[in-house]
This record gives structure tokens, sequence and C-alpha cells, in this order.
């Protein structure tokens, strides 16, 4: 793994494939590291042309972020609509994406992200859409309050306390996880335990998850810009999602013009590995299907607005 610094902060980021083909960034959710995208995922996308680059948001993982002694967010104050507290909001993390897009020299990438992640791939198709070849939103929403809300039970698994031993860290994270779980695909729970355990223990930070919760809470809805885009897209929710309700994908798809909607039966707030070969299979579809559009207007004599390297 490597590190860039990228606007202001300093990034960990990882990389899969041949850097001369298309670049694919992957982007992870609320206080998920780059392990959120497991590697053999990442080569079954290398696998098929992609220069596949996975990394840790600000205040997740190996990347820096916001000093600790900046106070943490003020719930009571942000559902007051009060966002002083936070630290910064998604269009930041969506601009962190951009620079290190631009720290690695990649011109212009297909992206992919999963439930905040894929908040944040929709803000940075918003601001900086030369540097967006395809768009895949994962169990995500546009940032509408009132789609894509979190049932009671997913609603505490955000904001239960944080536990102050590794192993009560580790029980309440699995706990978690089989709470948002696809009851269609479960995942062996010694394979939650092994997953968390790595994660804990390359960087366990339940203050820099909070604050990215409320760079979510504190974000400006964007369906309104999501509709002035003009990129191939793909939307992907589970039936099942207790934690995103299947409502913010369907939000997301209408919203963007020509968006293809993909629900998936008896998936929840997860990447089962049942699932890994469908949701990859669908990603290359749409990125080789871009760039085959992008060759053909090449060909044609259409000047290309960027390359895959700057």
């Amino acid at each position: 793994m490597a590190r860039a610094e990228a606007n202001g902060i300093e990034i960990e980021y990882e990389t899969f494939g041949a850097p001369g083909d298309p670049a694919l960034l992957l982007v992870a959710g609320l206080g998920q590291q780059l392990l959120a995208y497991p590697a053999e995922f990442c080569r079954m996308l290398a696998g098929a042309g992609f220069h596949v680059v996975r990394y840790d948001n600000r205040d997740s993982g190996l990347s820096s972020g916001t000093p600790e002694d900046v106070p943490p967010p003020d719930w009571q104050a942000i559902v007051s609509n009060d966002y002083s507290s936070a630290s910064y909001t998604v269009p930041d993390l969506a601009k962190d994406a951009a620079a290190l897009l631009t720290a690695l020299g990649i011109g212009s990438a297909h992206l992919v992200g999963v439930s905040m992640g894929g908040m944040i791939v929709q803000q940075l198709a918003i601001l900086r859409p030369d540097l967006v070849r395809s768009l895949t939103s994962v169990m995500s929403t546009t940032g509408e309050r009132a789609v894509g809300r979190p049932s009671p039970e997913a609603s505490a698994v955000l904001f239960a306390p944080q536990q102050r031993t590794r192993q009560a860290a580790l029980t309440q994270m699995v706990r978690s996880l089989q709470v948002l779980a696809s009851p269609e695909y479960p995942t062996p729970e010694e394979e939650l335990y092994a997953y968390v355990a790595a994660a804990h223990d390359r960087a366990h930070r339940p203050l820099g998850t909070a604050r990215q919760l409320a760079a979510v809470m504190c974000s400006p809805d964007r369906t309104a810009e999501l509709a002035r885009l003009d990129v191939p897209a793909l939307v992907v929710h589970g039936g099942d999602d207790c934690l995103i309700d299947p409502s913010g994908g369907r939000a997301t798809a209408a919203a963007i013009p020509g968006a293809r909607l993909l629900t998936v039966p008896g998936m929840g707030h997860d990447l089962p590995r049942q699932l890994w070969q469908r949701l990859a299979d669908e990603i290359i579809r749409l990125a080789k299907e871009a760039e085959a559009a992008r060759n053909g207007s090449a060909s044609r004599g259409a000047e290309p607005t960027d390359g895959v390297r700057a």
C-alpha cells in the first residue's frame, strides 16, 4: 500500500492491475476502510482490464483527517439543523477523491461507491464530471431526507456506544454487521470475526466514524444536481437493505438521466461473497460499455475530454 498527499491530508491507497488500463476507483462507506473491498473482488475487476484503486477515506483506516483535539460532533445540535460541529461534509470527501486521482496522475476513472461511498461518487460526478468515465452507486441514496431512511434496528447500530476493550468491540462490530446483513446471503460468523479483527487491528477510529456520520447528516440533497449529470450510471440496491431503505436506490436511479437500477432480492446492506461475481460483472459491463462509447466517439472525430492518464 502507499500514501498520497491530496486535498490537505494523506490518503492511504492500494492499486491492482496495470497502470495503463482505464482506472476504476472504489470508494468505501461509513467507517469502512479499503478492506471493505476485498482483494479478491479487486482482482476480479483488474482481471477484466482495469487499473483498480481502493483507498481509506479521511478519518478512517490509515488516512489522516481531523485533528484529535477537534471536539466530536454535537448530535443534538445536528438534529436541530445546526451543523457547525461537523468537521466536513460529503462534498469535502468528494474533493478528497478528486485530489487522489490527480495525485496518482489519473485523468478520469470509473467510479464505484458503496453506501456513504455512493454519496461521495455521486458528489464527485456533480463537482468534477471531467473525472468520471462511469458511475456505479451501490446501496446509497440522494440525500433527500424522505427516502433511504434506516429502520429502528439499523439506527441503533449507527449510534451504539463504543466498547472499550478489543474483544467487546469485535463482538459489537460482528453483531452490527449481522443486523445489516443480507438475509439470503449469510456470511459465516467466523468470517465476520476475521474481517472485523483485521480492520480493528489495522486502525480503530470510532471518532472518525462519528465525524463521517456527521458529514452525511449535514450534507445537502443532491437530487437536482444529479438530474444534470451526463454519465453512464448503474444503481445497485439490496431489496432487504435496512440501513438505507431501497427507496434511496430508486430515488438515485430516478434522479440520474439514463441510469439503470438493479434491485437484488435478499441482499441487505453488505457485500456478501456470494454476490461478488455478480456485482463485479455489472460494474465491468457498465465500464466496458462506457469505454466503447468513448472510443466510438473518438473514432468519429470527437475530441476526447480526457485520457486514462493525466
